[in-house]
């Protein structure tokens, strides 16, 4: 600390050649097990840390849940002064702030919540060096009064969190953040972190511009949410739909993202009057209302929520288990961000998108009556939108070439991996478009390449000289619509690109060179199976006959703990602990301090305020139900139903538990010497395969471990069967031996 003092005494510049010195990722590690209880670094989170204390700027994209804000909080409680963050909502900064501060960290905010005293007190303690962060809106940081102080603080990096909003190509523009230019201008020693969770290429290079950061370290982490399953549906009977997928989900909390206000109470009306406890939420409401509505939500009072886009950008609720978008977004970049809210925790997630062409329409009037510069980009990112909506393509594939994450490989978590169409190689098709768009240098729109691809004798292509390229009519066997149909898929799936700043010419990508030098095959949809997989879609109705519990009743019994220390701390009961850390407490049980810390999400803090009171509950549960483990009653009778020949989910729906808790009766009672047939869950093979990975891992093994180890190759429960294989295997030898 005294080292840290006497660095505050150099200029910036010299202060971030020592701290280079001394800082490290070990220490940030540290800090983040210490504070975070977080064993390792997520994916980029450490070449970024590392850049913070090299004194670089950043632009860093990473998607929801990904682990952004580690990326600045940690630098700014291992280095000496305060880390500056830049925040557009008022609720976003008070969540941050009191997520921190139960992490025992020394955070607070500046913004127009707080009376002239509380600012004053917080300013006081930014000038004094007592903050580790400090919460600002750009309102704040831009003003006359407020520039003094911030040049007499010692600010040790400024973060701008959703930077996206910098950039009029954006689509969330606010200009009050078009003034943050001049902070590099006036503290050009002091490094600038700029993070986003949605920019295509284009709003990323206008946020550097904007920000003035000469020659950024540029940070694009994997836009892959492999937790979050993608659904699309006609837009068909919703209520009733809606319905259904709600009570498949009793006690999760979910959003349903609307078009109008209007809709989002009509909505809330009809799901309240079936005994759906929901609320709205829409810009109409007064200030006090939409507060109360967030902090109902947040704190798990009303578990739905039907609003418009202006609820959830500062919405940090980490146990959000779904998004249902009633209509169409506008845009994918709104789209990825808004599904992103689900699964923060790393959870399973479920996600539903409703799809009508009435929908186009009211937003295509919207867009046409807000006339600006960006009308034209704006109806070209909802005809993106259209072609996700109606694609037939893996959409998490599409999601991640949006965002210039090449993909070739299906997710097998969305609608149309499950239930794929019919397809065929199109290798040929798109070869032919991609040699065209080539050899009009790039240069053309879409329909202009349609039109040289069919022969067309339109005006234009005889004046530009397009009837001599090699390619000029070598698709005239197929329609426009058919064509249409195609060059959609050949964009979604990352082989074209539409150039929004360059008035929407078609581009290629680098996946493109694959296909054109004969590298890769290209399977695309028959375009006859399209109108027979819409009709059945809207046909599609799924009978639900019973509620159906999706964690077992350990979990339950540590997720009312967590409310009830909620509320008497007056906290969301996710800053307590995250699903995620629920679920590992109820599959491993532990009952020390020792156990509880190697539970994902638990640091010195938290163990502190609250390890003692979930050990006691699990140790009251496990004493509770030690009999029927020990006589197997629960257990067996998954079991009895299993050998009747009914099925894993006809026995979930029987017995009311979910699925995975069958699957976790049959593997207990497996490794307690049940003759159970493991072939119909997993392979001897692939039992061997996930056994002879434990040598790499450490005990005590973690299912997410292994699970991440093969990238999503087994399932959770085939998991679960090969360590209950290999326990079982264990104590026949240690009973052999003795």
């Amino acid at each position: 600390m005294k080292l840290f003092l006497l660095i505050l005494d150099y200029p910036l510049l010299v202060q971030y050649c020592i701290l280079n010195h001394y800082m490290n990722l070990d220490t940030a590690q540290t800090a983040l097990k210490k504070f975070f209880g977080y064993e390792t670094f997520r994916p980029m989170q450490a070449e970024i840390i590392q850049a913070v204390y090299e004194g670089k700027d950043s632009l860093v994209l990473m998607p929801t849940g990904g682990g952004k804000s580690i990326c600045f909080q940690l630098p700014a409680i291992t280095m000496p002064g305060t880390c500056v963050v830049v925040s557009p909502l008022i609720s976003l900064m008070k969540d941050q702030v009191e997520s921190l501060r139960a992490n025992g960290i020394r955070a607070s905010f500046l913004n127009s919540s707080l009376n002239s005293a509380e600012q004053q007190a917080i300013e006081n303690e930014f000038f004094n060096g007592e903050l580790e962060l400090l919460y600002v809106s750009p309102e704040k940081l831009v003003t006359s009064s407020f520039q003094p102080l911030l040049k007499k603080a010692k600010v040790n990096l400024f973060a701008i969190d959703e930077a996206h909003c910098i950039s009029a190509w954006g689509h969330d523009f606010r200009p009050e953040y078009s003034q943050l230019k001049f902070v590099k201008r006036n503290f050009p020693a002091i490094p600038i972190i700029a993070l986003t969770a949605t920019a295509d290429k284009l709003t990323r290079k206008d946020i550097v511009t904007q920000l003035g950061l000469p020659s950024p370290n540029v940070f694009v982490a994997s836009f892959d949410r492999p937790n979050i399953s993608l659904e699309v549906r006609p837009g068909q009977k919703r209520i009733e739909q809606i319905l259904q997928f709600i009570r498949l989900k009793t006690g999760q909390s979910g959003i349903i993202y609307c078009l109008s206000r209007k809709s989002t109470e009509d909505l809330a009306a009809k799901l309240n009057a079936k005994g759906i406890k929901a609320g709205y939420y829409h810009a109409g409401l007064s200030a006090a209302e939409r507060s109360k509505v967030q902090e109902d939500f947040i704190n798990d009072q009303v578990p739905v929520i039907a609003a418009t886009i202006a609820f959830g950008m500062g919405i940090d609720k980490s146990n959000v288990r779904w998004i249902i978008h009633y209509n169409l977004p506008k845009n994918m970049e709104s789209y990825y961000q808004e599904i992103g809210r689900a699964g923060r925790d790393g959870t399973k997630a479920e996600t539903l998108l409703f799809y009508s062409y009435g929908d186009i329409m009211i937003l295509r009037d919207i867009l046409s009556k807000n006339q600006s510069e960006n009308t034209e980009i704006q109806m070209a990112k909802l005809d993106r939108m259209q072609q996700y909506a109606e694609s037939l393509a893996c959409r998490r594939r599409i999601l991640l070439n949006y965002f210039s994450e090449d993909s070739n490989e299906g997710c097998g978590n969305c609608d149309n991996c499950l239930n794929p169409p019919t397809y065929f190689d199109g290798t040929v098709i798109a070869q032919k478009a991609l040699s065209a768009a080539y050899r009009l240098r790039e240069n053309v729109g879409l329909r202009l390449l349609i039109d040289v691809l069919r022969g067309s004798g339109r005006k234009e292509i005889f004046e530009n000289g397009f009837d001599s390229i090699k390619t000029y009519g070598a698709g005239r066997e197929f329609s426009f619509f058919d064509w249409q149909h195609y060059m959609s898929q050949l964009i979604n799936l990352g082989y074209l690109e539409i150039a929004y700043d360059q008035k929407n010419v078609v581009k290629l990508t680098p996946a493109s060179q694959r296909v054109l030098f004969g590298k890769e095959k290209i399977q695309l949809v028959q375009q006859t199976t399209v109108k027979a997989r819409q009709e059945a879609a809207k046909a599609k109705s799924k009978p639900i006959s019973k509620r159906e519990r999706v964690r077992d009743d350990l979990f339950e019994v540590l997720r009312q703990l967590r409310k009830q220390l909620a509320q008497q701390r007056g906290v969301p009961p996710y800053i307590i602990f995250t699903d995620a850390s629920l679920e590992e407490m109820a599959a491993r049980r532990p009952m020390n301090d020792a156990a509880m810390q190697q539970i994902s999400g638990v640091g010195e803090r938290k163990l502190q305020l609250y390890g003692d009171a979930f050990m006691q509950a699990i140790r009251d549960f496990v004493a509770a139900n030690s009999a029927s483990i020990k006589d197997g009653s629960t257990s067996k009778l998954s079991l009895e139903l299993f050998r009747q020949g009914l099925t894993i989910d006809e026995i979930s729906v029987k017995r009311e538990l979910a699925p995975r808790t069958i699957y976790s009766h049959l593997a207990q009672l497996y490794e307690a010497g049940e003759n159970i047939d493991l072939k119909p869950f997993i392979s001897a093979t692939h039992i061997d395969t996930i056994i002879q990975a434990l040598k790499y891992l450490e005990k005590p093994y973690k299912l997410k471990d292994i699970y991440d180890r093969f990238d999503g190759q087994y399932q959770y429960h085939q998991i679960h069967f090969a360590l209950a294989h290999h326990r079982r295997q264990d104590k026949n030898e240690i009973t052999s031996l003795s």
